[in-house]
């Protein structure tokens, strides 16, 4: 189904709202529920993006209070940021890419958990793109050429690197890759400073809305097909000694992530999650919001990152995966 899209300034406000929102900070140090959880009440630190919406939406539908847990919001920009008030005990389970999870625990800086995945690749949902009189017509013409991306080393530049390797092109993110904030990532491209950008939604409907811009691929084909993205991740010592606190929690999030697709109910969750208006999410592309959480699928995003360079040795997720489904 084909909605109408939303004006470029639209877009442009919801995005600043949405990196601006600053959600509740405190709490994490509930004690025992009456229905014998370790703790009652947890601070998570979130995204304010549709990936990780399945949380407002487990409170709004009361899925957490079912459970005898107060769920509380802390925002986060990701995992660089979440993880050390993860280590310190500010925020109890932390959003963040499953890429700079499975670093953070490999190089033996955090030991973590990953509890429930958040979202996984789709269509369109990340993409490569040029403007739209650009001679590059293939992803095998981006060999040389100037990308701009958000950062290096990342999960961005890892997908980049493993839908490129089809083509036989590599990119050389020392030489190759200009860093700017995703917001920035538009301008980059009218000033012919890079040849193509690889962002996320919502800056892919943005991009193609404002200048035109052409989606010359996306991530949702070959080794990236259907790839897991983020998801909620514990301290291992955090999980040990609260397992029916994170029990809970999978178990309302999982109901909360059946939902997420509903856009109405993304809709209303969005309201309060973050400002995104309405109609944005009316339009954007969607992520997958996967229902368990399973090992052999983070094995994936473990195995490319082993492929690419992101790990020095190979990696068991069955080690950092709590189960579920």
């Amino acid at each position: 189904m084909r909605f109408a899209r939303p004006r470029r300034t639209s877009l442009g406000i919801a995005l600043a709202a949405g990196l601006a929102l600053s959600l509740v900070a405190c709490g994490g140090d509930g004690e025992k529920s009456a229905n014998g959880l370790e703790k009652s009440s947890i601070t998570v630190g979130v995204m304010p993006i549709t990936e990780g919406a399945a949380v407002q939406i487990a409170i709004n539908k009361g899925f957490f209070k079912a459970e005898g847990l107060d769920v509380k919001l802390r925002t986060v920009t990701g995992a660089a940021e979440a993880l050390p008030l993860l280590k310190s005990g500010q925020i109890q389970l932390a959003h963040g890419g499953h890429v700079g999870i499975i670093q953070a625990h490999a190089s033996k800086t955090y030991k973590l958990k990953i509890v429930s995945e958040a979202s996984s690749m789709t269509k369109n949902l990340n993409g490569v793109l040029v403007p739209k009189d650009s001679p590059i017509k293939s992803p095998k013409d981006l060999a040389g050429k100037k990308v701009g991306t958000n950062a290096i080393g990342n999960q961005n530049s890892l997908l980049l690197r493993a839908t490129l390797e089809p083509f036989g092109v590599k990119v050389d993110e020392k030489k190759d890759v200009v860093v700017a904030p995703f917001p920035n990532q538009e301008q980059l491209l009218k000033q012919k400073k890079v040849d193509a950008v690889v962002v996320p939604e919502p800056f892919v409907t943005q991009m193609q809305q404002s200048i035109g811009a052409r989606i010359l691929t996306d991530f949702s084909s070959g080794p990236t097909k259907d790839f897991p993205i983020t998801g909620f991740a514990a301290t291992e010592e955090f999980a040990a000694e609260n397992p029916k606190t994170v029990a809970a929690f999978q178990r309302a999030f999982a109901k909360a992530q059946a939902v997420a697709s509903d856009r109405a109910v993304l809709q209303e969750a969005m309201s309060k999650f973050t400002k995104m208006p309405p109609q944005l999410v009316s339009v954007v592309t969607l992520n997958g919001y996967p229902t368990s959480t399973s090992a052999t699928r983070i094995q994936r995003v473990a195995d490319v990152m082993k492929q690419f360079g992101y790990l020095q040795e190979p990696f068991d997720a069955k080690t950092i995966v709590l189960q579920t489904g």
